[in-house]
């Protein structure tokens, strides 16, 4: 178990499973910048944390709850966690502090654009999920995005191949955190949505005899895109 002073962002396993490099930049190195997608992102997630709490159509609704888990090491915030109220444990309810009767979790995290071809948002809500379960002994079956651009929602289901996926994630965070190490770059088609791609020069040579190669590389580029 580890302690809350130990405790890791829940973000920084998103970020690992986009690319360790940028992981490790951001916190490892305290390195950020913002791009369109990150501007649009934080407009979202304030947006949905205007209003703490309230209850709408008998469902409580609360945002920006803090998390964490001890067993994995991490903590965060959900964007909102529905509350249902069920008649039984059974139905996966469970016991609230100050609330009379028994409660289904749900989580919705909000997301700017539309669902990822990779699965490192769906690995981020299931470190949520997995805190929450810590948090309350509850047992969290389904949660789901809400994506901005088609504006509905995006069910997932946290089985267990997700679950095992993030439980080794999160080993790896550690890892790459008590090294100290930035890994090295490695050039990748998502390096182009990448923040970090302007300090992080995924491009740029790192082997002798390699200078030639991407100097004429780049200068081809731009006189492409002045000719074009």
């Amino acid at each position: 178990m580890f302690t809350e002073d130990d405790l890791l962002p829940i973000s920084a396993l998103q970020h690992l499973a986009f690319c360790e490099r940028q992981a490790a930049l951001i916190h490892l190195e305290g390195e950020w910048q913002e791009n369109k997608l990150t501007v649009e992102g934080h407009g979202l997630h304030d947006k949905v944390h205007e209003d703490d709490a309230e209850v709408r159509n008998g469902v409580r609704l609360v945002r920006g709850l803090r998390v964490r888990s001890l067993e994995f090491g991490l903590v965060g915030a959900i964007d909102m966690l529905e509350l249902t109220p069920v008649d039984s444990a059974e139905a996966g309810g469970v016991a609230l502090p100050g609330l009379r009767g028994r409660f289904l979790p749900y989580i919705v995290e909000y997301k700017r654009g539309r669902p990822k071809l990779d699965h490192c948002d769906e690995i981020q809500l299931c470190a949520q999920a997995l805190c929450l379960e810590e948090m309350l002994g509850a047992s969290i079956a389904e949660s789901a995005f809400f994506y901005g651009t088609p504006r509905r929602r995006h069910a997932v289901t946290l089985d267990m191949d997700l679950r095992a996926e993030t439980g080794r994630l999160a080993v790896r965070l550690r890892e790459i955190i008590d090294s100290g190490q930035t890994p090295p770059p490695e050039y990748a088609p998502r390096c182009q949505n990448c923040s970090l791609i302007d300090l992080c020069l995924p491009q740029a040579p790192r082997q002798e005899g390699s200078v030639s190669r991407y100097l004429k590389r780049t200068i081809n580029e731009v006189t492409s895109e002045e000719t074009a």
